[in-house]
């Protein structure tokens, strides 16, 4: 009997920058159960890691608070998410051996040039420059991605990654292999790196000691994860071609669904797959919501979104980068955060933030135009950020098109969605359609009349400082404007 005919949810668990989430999930989307616990790290100029014992510590407790609310649901499956471009070095039995360089330590951008010049197409913060850094640091280990060290405990296994994970450590998605040439050129041995599956395929079952600490039922079959992003693209829904989430969280992320990969030559635009095949381009940038909490730590956002409605748009005009550097929709190693103009207040300043996430927003809808990339299906938010009603509708006003908001918009979600989708036991079970079952949308956005035209001024006078700074290239320099020209004469 499969999975799905005795279940009463599927498990998600999301392994984020500042806290593990879990959510149990039922097959009509109703969330049966939730849990959560903080992370912490170490960040210090461009070096940002965490320690992987305390990830598997927040698992448990999250895990424990999600299932412990179900009052004993069946649990039909589970899979983990992480963040991508998150990579450590561990034994060959899964235990840690080095800390875990995160998303966006920038560290390794020596070796990432050192990969490029290797016929690789990887940006500074990749998992593979970063992997060359860890090995040169603190010798040879095991190549291990984020969400495989918390399948390593829960199965007593060190698993395959999936190819979601892997592609940010140079996996040919494409062509499902690695760039075995390449990667010795750079002297790392084929053995380091772990084998690879797709997304959604069996990794094992949860074994007794691992349910004793988690909460999660023994023999509970744990499949193969995404990297977050994706998740989240998982529980927007957006699976069809056409079809784009935007994840706003600490950074901001795109991802869509094609029938092709959609081709860049710079790289900042790469191409995930679905475990049934579609493509799901996207990048990954480094402005977002971690701006605003860097600048106003001790604030309440719904108070402040209150008072920054009063300023649209800002008197300053800000491309609030979280961290040194950019990486999508154009690569700027050097990118430091902007803000031009003196704001008002620090309710001004808060408008200048949220409304310059918006501005890179529709900077990188207008990349991926450029690319070519089909933007015709409908458009979702989801990420923390998405919990903000104010700062959902001024996104909608400044790209000029509607958006929906689901009623659960955390990539837990995605991952239980994926969980449901790999125990389904059924060959014409689809991704997009268990997606359609378990994703329920809350709150559909129109753009406020006359209220897109209001932010085309800062939007032209962002592209122009950033073209200015030559970070932005002129091709899609030119690209915004005629788009920009189009919007407000069309």
């Amino acid at each position: 009997m499969a999975a799905q005919d005795t279940a009463d949810g599927w498990l998600g668990i999301d392994l984020g920058t500042q806290s593990v989430r879990a959510l149990v999930v039922g097959a009509d989307g109703t969330v049966l159960g939730s849990g959560a616990a903080p992370l912490t790290g170490h960040r210090d100029g461009v070096r940002h890691e965490q320690d992987p014992d305390r990830w598997w510590q927040a698992v448990c407790a999250a895990s424990r608070t999600a299932l412990g609310a179900t009052r004993g649901a069946r649990i039909g499956g589970l899979a983990v998410c992480g963040t991508s471009g998150t990579v450590l070095l561990t034994d060959d039995t899964g235990r840690p051996l080095t800390p875990a360089l995160m998303y966006d330590d920038g560290r390794a951008a020596a070796e990432a040039a050192r990969a490029r010049e290797a016929g690789l197409a990887v940006q500074d913060t990749w998992a593979l420059p970063k992997a060359l850094w860890l090995t040169a640091t603190y010798g040879p280990g095991r190549i291990t991605h984020q969400p495989d060290v918390i399948v390593t405990r829960l199965t007593g296994t060190p698993p395959p990654a999936d190819s979601s994970h892997a592609l940010k450590t140079g996996y040919d998605a494409e062509h499902d292999t690695w760039p075995g040439s390449a990667l010795g050129r750079l002297g790392l041995s084929h053995a380091r790196f772990p084998a690879v599956v797709r997304p959604g395929t069996r990794l094992g079952e949860v074994g007794a000691s691992a349910a004793g600490a988690t909460g999660i039922p023994a023999g509970t079959p744990v499949v193969a994860g995404m990297t977050d992003g994706c998740a989240a693209q998982l529980a927007s829904g957006a699976l069809r071609p056409g079809a784009w989430n935007s994840v706003l969280g600490t950074t901001l992320v795109l991802k869509g669904a094609a029938p092709a990969p959609v081709r860049d030559p710079t790289g900042v635009v790469y191409n995930h797959r679905a475990p049934d095949g579609v493509w799901l381009p996207g990048g990954a940038s480094s402005v977002g919501a971690g701006a605003l909490a860097a600048r106003f730590p001790d604030a309440d956002p719904a108070v402040m979104d209150e008072r920054a409605a009063a300023h649209e748009p800002s008197g300053a005009l800000a491309y609030p980068l979280v961290s040194p550097g950019e990486r999508f929709p154009f690569r700027a190693p050097d990118a430091t955060p902007l803000l031009l103009g003196e704001p008002a207040d620090d309710a001004d300043l808060w408008a200048a933030l949220l409304q310059g996430v918006g501005l890179a927003e529709r900077l990188c809808l207008d990349y991926l135009h450029h690319l070519g990339a089909p933007l015709d299906g409908p458009l979702t938010f989801t990420g923390g950020a998405a919990r903000s009603a104010y700062w959902n509708q001024l996104r909608a006003d400044i790209l000029g098109r509607p958006a929906r908001v689901p009623q659960q918009t955390e990539p837990a979600l995605g991952m239980a969605v994926l969980a449901a989708y790999g125990t389904a036991g059924d060959p014409a079970a689809t991704l997009p359609g268990t997606a359609d079952r378990m994703v329920r949308v809350r709150t559909l956005l129109q753009p406020r009349p006359g209220r897109t035209a209001r932010f085309a001024e800062p939007y032209a006078r962002l592209v122009d400082a950033l073209e200015t700074r030559g970070w932005l290239p002129s091709p899609v320099v030119a690209h915004a404007r005629e788009r920009l020209h189009a919007d407000t004469t069309g």
